[in-house]
């Protein structure tokens, strides 16, 4: 029987379950061992506390962060939360390995600490249960060794430097969470829209990126990484009013897509040889043709095959194709043009629209 995964902390239960034991022992002498914070949906989560004493001024406890079962870059780093009595209000900052957020379209300000909304009401709220009526503080949250691991998150992408952001919304980190990873491609078309971009590139991964970027001269800003989430990336792009979009990624991944596979990770779906053989089908390939890419090992070999047949312009009509099924995924409320490239970052196959998407985003290399 397969083991449960354990769940883990977010890094804003964390700051707040520590900033919650350091006011607890500034303003009441209380020493906590753990401490219950809450969500915004009012779910209690216990959180051990590593440490806490006082520090000139004020008070300080540290948390351990504890990603469960989950791959997380920042499980262990411990998580230190400042209190120190301030004028009015609460005044939460950021110190040493918390990121600094420099462009817009992110849920922080530029020049804020990376804190995002949630966990940021977390901390105050959990603060709050401490402080004396009348009486302000100011909380820092610091995560030593932040700023190291920061290079392993999307957080230099996002133009988040210095350090790591305290995230999480429901303060519950739970292992390899497809959802999670999902959500967290999102901030980059906010931050492309925030840039002053109606279109955008998307590409399933940091090959086509690179590729989009360095060999034909798309903005960065406006080339977002959509993982396998090709649809649910679509849907998002049409709520923020983009006008166009081009996809753009290898061909093992756009084929999909021309045969409406809106997720494209394997165990999903896989129909790659299906869709490329009644393509070229269409396109006039015979028998023997058909069965050979049907028993390719490799999608490489069909295009070394197809060249041989003078039919590479199948990967044109896959191209028109992907862009077809894609505006009709999202009721035409986008236009959608879509590239196809091989293992070099060449252009195999591409439709009108994707030429003109591509010129709008100041792209003069398709054709």
């Amino acid at each position: 029987m397969t083991k449960p995964l354990r769940t883990g902390i977010t890094t804003g239960a964390c700051a707040a379950a520590a900033a919650k034991a350091a006011a607890a022992l500034y303003f009441s002498g209380r020493i906590l061992k753990e401490v219950t914070v809450y969500n915004l949906q009012g779910q209690p989560i216990l959180v051990p506390i590593s440490e806490v004493r006082a520090v000139p001024g004020g008070a300080m406890a540290v948390v351990i962060k504890d990603g469960g079962d989950d791959p997380d870059v920042t499980s262990g780093l411990p998580v230190v939360a400042e209190v120190r009595p301030g004028g009015e209000g609460i005044k939460l900052c950021g110190g040493p390995g918390v990121g600094r957020v420099t462009k817009p379209g992110l849920a922080v300000p530029v020049g804020q600490p990376a804190i995002n909304p949630v966990p940021r009401e977390m901390i105050l709220a959990a603060v709050r249960e401490f402080l004396p009526p009348g009486q302000g503080a100011e909380i820092t949250i610091s995560v030593p060794g932040g700023e190291k691991v920061a290079g392993r998150t999307l957080n230099p992408r996002l133009g988040i430097v210095g350090g790591i952001s305290i995230l999480g919304t429901t303060g519950i980190v739970r292992p390899m969470s497809e959802e999670a990873y999902r959500d967290s491609l999102v901030p980059f078309l906010d931050v492309a829209r925030s840039a002053g971009f109606n279109h955008v590139v998307l590409t399933p991964g940091r090959t086509g990126a690179r590729a989009a970027v360095e060999r034909y001269g798309f903005p960065a800003d406006a080339v977002v990484e959509m993982g396998n989430f090709v649809g649910f990336m679509l849907e998002r792009c049409a709520e923020r009013g983009f006008e166009g979009v081009l996809l753009w990624g290898h061909h093992g991944k756009m084929v999909k897509i021309a045969g409406g596979i809106f997720h494209t990770h394997n165990r999903v779906a896989d129909a790659r040889r299906e869709i490329l053989a009644s393509h070229a089908a269409l396109m006039g390939a015979d028998r023997e043709v058909i069965a050979r890419i049907m028993a390719a090992n490799t999608l490489e070999s069909v295009v070394e095959l197809l060249a041989g047949c003078n039919l590479l312009s199948v990967y044109d009509r896959l191209a028109c194709r992907a862009s077809q099924r894609a505006m009709e995924l999202v009721h035409r409320r986008l236009k959608v043009g879509t590239a196809l490239l091989d293992l070099k970052g060449q252009i195999l196959g591409l439709d009108r629209q994707a030429v003109e998407i591509g010129r709008k985003l100041g792209c003069r290399a398709l054709k």
